[in-house]
């Protein structure tokens, strides 16, 4: 799979000479009626609140209860996934953004105009709101136990709600929507992937795929965000491998001997795991960037680190396929099961309560060759977001190629980190 990131930058050093990507062609399509979007607003509100029902009124056995699976398997792998095909698609459907531009609307209406003015988003936020919306939604998935109960989460799903329509409020619906959002935002990123985008005037538009990422205006946290991001998927490989069950014993009794409890102590080795994971692919991005020259438009490695952090949406949105296709595939077939029965009370709303996951859609080689695709693709997309962006930067295309030799390395050690987690997650 290295040789496939050898030849392709190759190529692309004696045959893309000049930047491509900075004025994506687009082709319009036709704008989504503002009936539309409020229909798919309301059915947003209404997915939300039924989980939401599901997990503080349902049976406490996960498997039973709705919000569960389609917090972690409709809403985070599916959208995701989703993301990559359609686009921005949960802009449309975000329960809490539905909610905010209701309640601007009729504030407007019965307020006659006079409503407070929301205050400007302060630059130095960025994405920091949203980078640690994520590293707690992933603390919840992978570390907290207890996150995956139905009725924690339940509450946690509420809470979220609250800490938005806080910021909505603040800072206006869009303003925060864009940049504040976890979810708005994490799965934005995703969408600059998509061949479907929305322009300036609201209207579909088709484009390359992977081009959007080079419009990709980086914020203070996106970077970070976008290593919380791929780091989570890849301890979530590493946890199920024999590695880290080797070290997770060891961990979970330093840390009962420190006086913590057995069940705190497994928490707190997987949260060591997780930290390890963040911090081995910052280190990683950390020296890619430290290896490339500094240029005038970006005088500093901060500023270098931002004009390339679009190249790590293609690598997190591989991890995220590599690693979550065979859980949409199997576990996204039972949606349909929980949906008949949402609270695990013997009901059966659609018909399909006594439906069961069919393990035979997909052989094992199938899914192996689906997440080695995602990776060898989302690598080459990174390599050339990469190549494109550095003949802005750097001015010429040989000292483009010139500088791109370390993001060649960097892109072989993602490659191979997602392939070892892969093979270890299957022997584990």
């Amino acid at each position: 799979m290295a040789a496939v990131l050898v030849v392709s930058f190759l190529a692309l050093a004696s045959g893309w000479s000049r930047p491509r990507l900075e004025r994506l062609r687009e082709r319009p399509l036709f704008r989504i009626p503002l009936a539309v979007e409020v229909v798919l607003g309301g059915l947003g509100v209404a997915a939300y609140a039924i989980t939401v029902y599901a997990g503080l009124a349902g049976t406490d056995f996960q498997q039973g209860n709705l919000a569960p699976t389609a917090v972690y398997v409709g809403f985070w792998v599916g959208l995701s996934f989703l993301s990559l095909v359609l686009g921005d698609v949960f802009r449309l459907l975000s329960p809490w953004r539905a909610i905010g531009r209701a309640t601007g609307w009729l504030a407007a209406r019965l307020g006659g105009g006079g409503a407070t003015e929301p205050l400007p988003y302060p630059d130095r936020l960025g994405h920091w709101p949203a980078a640690a919306g994520i590293l707690a939604f992933v603390i919840c998935e992978l570390v907290w136990r207890a996150g995956r109960d139905p009725g924690p989460l339940g509450v946690l799903m509420l809470v979220y709600l609250f800490a938005q329509l806080a910021g909505m409020g603040v800072y206006g619906v869009e303003a925060w929507t864009r940049r504040g959002d976890a979810f708005g935002v994490w799965f934005g990123l995703f969408a600059l992937l998509a061949p479907v985008a929305r322009d300036g005037r609201g209207r579909l538009v088709l484009r390359a795929p992977a081009a959007g990422a080079a419009g990709l205006q980086p914020l203070a946290g996106t970077v970070a965000l976008l290593v919380i991001g791929i780091a989570s998927t890849g301890f979530d490989g590493a946890r199920e491998g024999p590695l880290f069950n080797g070290v997770r014993g060891d961990l979970q009794d330093a840390f009962v001997s420190a006086g913590a409890s057995i069940g705190l102590g497994l928490e707190l080795a997987f949260l060591a795991g997780l930290l390890a994971a963040l911090a081995m692919v910052g280190a990683l991005w950390r020296l890619g960037t430290q290896g490339m020259p500094r240029a005038g438009s970006a005088p500093d490695r901060a500023a270098l680190s931002r004009r390339f952090a679009h190249t790590l949406v293609p690598i997190a949105a591989a991890y995220v396929v590599a690693h979550y296709f065979s859980l949409l595939a199997y576990n996204g077939q039972d949606l349909w099961r929980l949906a008949s029965d949402p609270l695990g009370r013997g009901a059966d709303l659609f018909g399909g309560a006594s439906s069961r996951i069919d393990y035979s859609i997909l052989t094992a080689t199938a899914i192996w060759y689906v997440q080695v695709l995602a990776l060898v693709a989302g690598h080459v997309a990174a390599l050339v977001l990469a190549h494109d962006r550095a003949l802005v930067v750097y001015g010429s295309a040989r000292a483009a190629v010139r500088s791109q030799i370390v993001m060649l390395v960097l892109m072989v050690c993602f490659t191979c980190l997602g392939l070892w987690l892969l093979s270890a997650a299957l022997n584990g």
